[in-house]
């Protein structure tokens, strides 16, 4: 969510207009950026978009800053996932109602939850690329393994254009000789799909430290 947010405000600060999509019931993005989770008088959420393929998106949309604005996540959105379950489209809801916003931003940012369910789907089905937060540790190395085999299912079956651009390493110590063994599995893998057909085959990795 903080990856997502400050990238966000970044691009926001350079005089680029960006939009952030909080697409995880715990809202976290949502509060990085200042904002109440839920719905409000004026505005409402994602949760909206994905269950009413007849709402206006620009209702939803809420003005953080100069060229940064947010559409917030909700408790609610928890429960999203078992109600769509046999909706129409169900895995396009959010690139459906991302059509009627594209125009209106150079950047859409979408903050997706920890796991890969129908939420992420919608994700990433909208989605031209993505970008990857990860602590350099083997377990969240098998973690990005397994988003990588859902990348790869998605471009397949549903969104031909996706691709990953790269793994961010989080909460990097290029010390400890752990993170650097994780660094070199990643840049290996990496370096193997190389001008493959594979969706991460130009996917770079880039370090964070504290």
């Amino acid at each position: 969510a903080s990856c997502s947010s400050h990238l966000a405000a970044s691009i926001a600060r350079a005089g680029r207009s960006a939009l952030v999509i909080d697409l995880d019931p715990q809202a976290h993005a949502t509060l990085h950026l200042g904002a109440e989770p839920g719905q409000t008088e004026t505005h409402g959420t994602v949760y909206d978009l994905l269950l009413d393929p007849e709402a206006d998106p620009g209702e939803t949309v809420r003005p953080i800053d100069d060229n940064l604005a947010l559409i917030a996540s909700e408790t609610d959105l928890a429960a999203a996932e078992p109600e769509l379950a046999t909706a129409e489209r169900r895995h396009a809801r959010l690139h459906d109602a991302l059509l009627r916003l594209r125009d209106h931003y150079e950047f859409i940012l979408i903050d997706c939850p920890p796991s890969l369910g129908l939420l992420t789907t919608n994700a990433l089905v909208a989605a031209q690329e993505v970008l990857i937060p990860m602590q350099a540790h083997f377990l969240a190395l098998q973690g990005v393994g397994k988003l990588l085999e859902t990348v790869q299912l998605i471009k397949a079956q549903l969104n031909e254009h996706l691709r990953v651009a790269g793994v961010v390493l989080c909460m990097h110590d290029a010390q400890a000789t752990h993170t650097r063994e994780v660094v070199a599995d990643l840049e290996a893998f990496f370096d193997e799909h190389r001008g493959s057909d594979k969706p991460w085959a130009s996917a770079r990795g880039r370090t964070g430290r504290r």
